[in-house]
């Protein structure tokens, strides 16, 4: 950023509006602000929060901001921009269709149902919009089963000389010949479109009405065709494979991995699920995941008119009047934006959870994942190419059966195979320091291998194992190794780690993919190192004093040490406790005892 940006600063209002970043003459940025100036000044700050920030700040040139007259008309006016200018730092939730609605043909004289797209205001001819075209399908499925309406093109109707396939299949009544009513035709189109717009209950109570009717009137024939509809809705109803108590509401869910974001909503509407859409964003650059909820809100319900009472989020949100004012200024509803569910519609909000954590995985592969993480950190460190990194741990209790681990992970993912263990002479009985200088000492031995020399080693401690390890390389001709710590945080609380350098503290996004990947090279040099000291501990157990024992042979050893963990608690066990281990006589626990009680 240059000094005139730098200065122009102070000259932006205090004010609700939305702002612009510009790298020369293109757009990279627009974000709303409730402040403007103080907004547009966090992003100059001394302490970069994230990447995107960091790259923003980097590359802007100029900034232009708009007021508005509140918040609401801010994030209003930046998504329509997003729109148009397509920013590359701003979520776009790119959808070049629109929604499908269910559409009667009320103009023709026999009326049909069909699928359709459309951008303008609907009326009475229009009921929707659904989430997927497939849904559209199915419910017109449904109707055409119950109440026999066409589906069939108007030159196709009007050019009929005898029934077609949906009349023999019993889900048209054929009007194109005839075959019924005009008035009765309409009839099933009014029953049709309640069908829609209520719920199965209600219907079955008006069709279970007019059956009744027709009965008292001697209709038989009209009885008769009722009740076969009532069967067909039955069927249907017990072929629905979610039905909920709940009549209607949006559930939306953001998860985020890596630079992927997978977005899910689910609509249900009249107990049923009427579809479901979801988005992959795979550059996603964002601050926080409200504002991605936001976002993914206004964008699916830009040309919606059926808008329900409430909307589910699986995350809680801190700005819920943002969306209900907008929603209210801009809709004329009032909506209910809650993150609890119900007991009822817990299954139906486990489920979008899940198609967005699916839609990330099905399209993120293993060695994406480290190619991505490692490019990062390549940047967050300074290194032109980072593919090979190697973790350090110690391990051991009271400085007996020290192990050192070496676990290497490269754009592939963790190489097990060439994963290393160093056993700790006891000269360097709980020194840590001594310990890590044995293992490294004897790994650079097999560093002239280019296919086994790292880029980078991350030790896992604060700066005193860092300086010393950065003293032993720099000592050695591979002094081009790169060295990191990797220091727990307070009470050891997840993503409050703290990475060191030569350099000091190196400051990265702690839910960024190059910090998780340190975290995962850490937590498996750590496993490994543990898994093999206390592998380690165990077989000196087992060739303990308990080989001089009478009897004792490698499966009962095993059964002593199963039960009581150690040889400590095999020496303070009374001889009734150790002749409840199997194979374990009078005699034989005698002799452990005596041995012990010798000792």
């Amino acid at each position: 950023m240059d000094d005139k940006l730098q200065s122009s600063l102070k000259n932006f209002p205090n004010s609700p509006g939305i702002y612009k970043f510009f790298n020369n003459k293109e757009i990279i940025y627009i974000g709303k602000a409730k402040n403007l100036r103080k907004r547009i000044s966090s992003y100059f700050g001394k302490s970069v929060k994230d990447r995107k920030t960091s790259q923003i700040r980097l590359l802007a040139t100029n900034v232009e901001t708009f007021t508005t007259k509140n918040e609401v008309e801010a994030l209003l006016l930046e998504q329509t921009l997003i729109k148009e200018n397509k920013p590359k730092f701003n979520i776009l939730l790119r959808d070049d269709k629109t929604y499908p609605y269910i559409y009667f043909s009320l103009d023709h004289q026999y009326p049909g149902i069909y699928l359709k797209r459309t951008k303008k205001a609907v009326n009475r001819k229009y009921f929707g919009p659904f989430v997927s075209s497939e849904a559209v399908k199915r419910s017109i499925k449904e109707i055409q089963k119950i109440y026999k309406v066409r589906n069939c093109s108007d030159n196709s109707f009007s050019n009929r000389t005898r029934p077609c396939i949906e009349f023999q299949m019993n889900r048209c009544s054929a009007p194109c010949v005839q075959n019924i009513s005009k008035a009765d035709y309409f009839e099933d189109i009014k029953s049709a479109k309640q069908y829609l717009s209520s719920s199965d209950n209600m219907t079955v109570k008006k069709l279970t009405n007019d059956m009744e009717k027709a009965v008292s009137k001697l209709n038989f024939e009209k009885a008769a065709e009722i009740r076969d509809s009532l069967r067909r809705l039955n069927l249907l109803k017990q072929e629905q494979s979610v039905v909920i108590p709940v009549s209607n509401v949006d559930i939306f869910s953001v998860k985020a991995e890596l630079t992927y974001l997978g977005i899910s909503i689910i609509v249900v509407r009249n107990g049923k699920i009427r579809g479901t859409k979801t988005h992959l964003i795979k550059q996603a650059h964002y601050e926080n995941i409200e504002d991605v909820y936001q976002s993914a809100i206004v964008n699916f319900y830009d040309n919606q008119v059926d808008i329900p009472k409430k909307i589910l989020c699986t995350d809680s949100l801190c700005n819920k009047k943002l969306l209900k004012d907008m929603f209210y200024e801009k809709h004329q509803r009032k909506v209910q934006i809650i993150h609890s569910p119900s007991k009822s519609i817990r299954p139906i909000y486990n489920l979008c959870r899940l198609n967005a954590k699916q839609i990330i995985k099905n399209h993120i592969s293993k060695e994406d994942k480290y190619t991505f993480a490692l490019n990062e950190l390549s940047e967050y460190l300074g290194i032109k190419n980072i593919d090979k990194i190697e973790g350090y741990d110690i391990s051991h209790i009271s400085g007996d059966n020290a192990v050192a681990s070496c676990v290497v992970f490269s754009k592939k993912g963790p190489l097990k195979n060439q994963y290393r263990l160093f056993n700790i002479p006891k000269s360097f009985s709980g020194n840590d320091i001594g310990s890590l200088e044995h293992a490294i000492n004897r790994r650079l031995k097999y560093y002239d291998n280019p296919n086994i020399k790292p880029n980078l080693i991350l030790v896992d401690g604060g700066k005193t194992q860092l300086k010393f390890v950065n003293n032993l390389i720099e000592k050695s001709k591979y002094n081009n190794i790169q060295v990191i710590s990797i220091a727990k945080g307070l009470n050891r609380v997840r993503a409050t780690e703290t990475i060191i350098s030569r350099t000091g503290i190196v400051e990265i996004d702690k839910y960024s993919r190059a910090f998780l990947v340190l975290q995962e090279i850490r937590n498996e040099s750590h496993r490994f190192a543990v898994r093999a000291q206390r592998n380690k501990k165990r077989r000196s157990i087992s060739k303990s004093e308990l080989d001089k024992v009478k009897g004792i042979g490698k499966t009962i050893k095993k059964r002593l040490i199963s039960k009581f963990k150690n040889i400590k608690n095999i020496k303070s066990a009374k001889l009734s406790e150790l002749m409840t281990v199997e194979g374990i006589n009078e005699k034989i626990a005698k002799d452990i005892y005596k041995k012990y009680k010798n000792d």
